[in-house]
């Protein structure tokens, strides 16, 4: 048998280097590796972003009377977000998060991680399954309520899934018995998902009972220093939402039982928002209603204006805690004359999908979907001609300037898709790319096979259209900011 099998793998290796597929040995006696032969088709460059391969399933734009998946449809960003396959409902209050989706949460955590290592902050993972023992000594276990998802282990041990981790934190703090006052202020924060049991889930990802939050807890020498802490922090959250062109408004607001001594909301104006504010129009005054007088209508601050009611979606919020947990928790550190002191805290928290989710509702029409210019999750489509038009011929065009604008435009890369689905008219796939919120749609059509080549340019944000040519659309599109 050992004979025939030699005599085989001869032939097969013999085969192999006749068609250049194996090259012969070096003396190393490794092979040397040979590119296999590119045929005509590889060696034709493919924009490898394709609409047709982009995991949208369509069942998800079909949204029905009779589709039973859609749940309860109770906000425009909601049905804008289900109708584009953006999010699909699992169970109440919790979400698939999908490819387009989790690309503008991705973009979004970049601007928070710049923004909150711009002023300190150190990223961190915390555990979302959380010991009772620490929501006990704070006596939030209580406090929380129903709010709180419970449950226990194998051996009948209470544990929870953290909506928040003030605990964990100040315990993690706790066991550095070496902190010196020189480490401080020290900002620790994460992006994780929280869980909190909402009696009535809606709005899609403004409500939820699962989501994602970017938690930040600060520990400081004094108090004068935890407020300048938390004064960096907030001065850090406007820059955040200015970058995402979003007008927020920092209102006072109730601790909760968060407990501390000062605490504002972030707040998105909009009609379906669940807070009631009220602001100055003579100053800078504002605040949650739940914290002012009910009936009072003249502003505490400059005694001379009148407030103004509107409603908001809250998109952020800062405590300044003080010693409530580092006392709790022992959390110290040696000061300037080497002696123990207790740290004072802060935390601030962002609602990470809930940004998303807000940014949609006050910035989309009735039918599109319109993004914050960083957090869009491609930011150019490009729509070659229907097959079997007169422009058909302009599709190789398309394909060129697709490639070309990646080499000359280098941080567009991954930001440009190619919608091949040319068996659909132009019309069409452009109502798509409106849905879908593509800042930038480029239109190939038979301004591209003109002597000096015109391209169509729809800014989406804007709702202008330009005919530019191939020099003035890289230059455009040259100025694109990404994340």
């Amino acid at each position: 048998m050992e004979p025939v099998l030699h005599r085989v793998r001869h032939k097969v290796f013999s085969s192999l280097h006749r068609v250049g597929l194996l090259s012969r040995r070096r003396h190393s006696g490794f092979a040397e590796p040979v590119a296999a032969p590119a045929s005509s088709h590889s060696r034709q460059m493919k924009p490898p972003l394709l609409v047709s391969r982009l995991y949208q399933p369509s069942n998800l734009r079909d949204m029905g009377p009779d589709n039973r998946m859609q749940g309860e449809l109770t906000c425009k960003s909601q049905r804008l977000m289900q109708q584009a396959g953006l999010i699909h409902p699992f169970n109440p209050g919790c979400f698939y998060y999908l490819p387009a989706t989790v690309r503008a949460m991705e973009k979004l955590v970049r601007v928070i991680d710049q923004e909150m290592q711009q002023i300190g902050g150190q990223k961190l993972d915390m555990p979302g399954l959380c010991s009772a023992d620490l929501w006990k000594i704070s006596q939030r276990w209580d406090l929380m309520g129903k709010e709180l998802f419970r449950l226990k282990d194998r051996h009948g041990v209470d544990y929870c899934l953290g909506p928040t981790h003030e605990e964990a934190v100040t315990h993690l703090v706790a066991h550095q018995t070496a902190l010196s006052y020189r480490q401080l202020p020290l900002l620790l924060y994460q992006i994780t998902r929280k869980f909190r049991d909402e009696p009535k889930p809606r709005f899609g990802l403004l409500r939820g009972r699962e989501f994602y939050m970017k938690d930040m807890y600060s520990f400081d020498i004094s108090e004068e220093a935890a407020y300048e802490t938390y004064e960096s922090v907030c001065h850090a959250y406007t820059r955040v939402f200015a970058r995402l062109g979003l007008r927020c408004v920092q209102v006072q607001a109730d601790t909760g039982n968060m407990g501390g001594k000062l605490s504002h909301e972030f707040q998105l104006p909009a009609d379906i928002g669940e807070d009631r504010l009220l602001v100055c129009r003579s100053c800078s005054f504002s605040a949650n209603a739940e914290t002012m007088l009910s009936d009072r209508i003249d502003c505490p601050q400059c005694k001379t204006g009148t407030l103004s009611e509107s409603k908001g979606i809250e998109v952020g919020h800062t405590f300044y805690l003080g010693k409530r947990y580092s006392d709790m928790f022992k959390a110290v550190f040696s000061n300037a004359q080497n002696k123990q002191s207790v740290a004072e805290m802060g935390c601030y928290g962002l609602g990470v999908t809930r940004i998303l989710a807000a940014a949609i509702e006050v910035m989309s029409t009735d039918e599109s979907i319109r993004w914050p210019g960083l957090l869009a999750p491609y930011q150019v489509c490009v729509l070659p001609p229907k097959k079997g038009s007169k422009a058909d011929e302009a599709t190789g065009l398309a394909e060129d300037l697709v490639h070309t604008l990646g080499q000359t435009v280098p941080h567009l890369r991954g930001e440009i898709v190619f919608d091949d689905r040319t068996q659909m008219t132009i019309g069409k796939r452009l109502k798509d790319a409106s849905r879908l919120g593509y800042p930038y749609v480029v239109v190939i059509g038979q301004g591209a096979l003109e002597d000096t080549p015109r391209f169509e340019v729809i800014c989406q944000l804007t709702d202008e259209t330009m005919f530019l040519s191939k020099e003035d659309l890289f230059c455009l599109l040259g100025k694109v900011e990404i994340v």
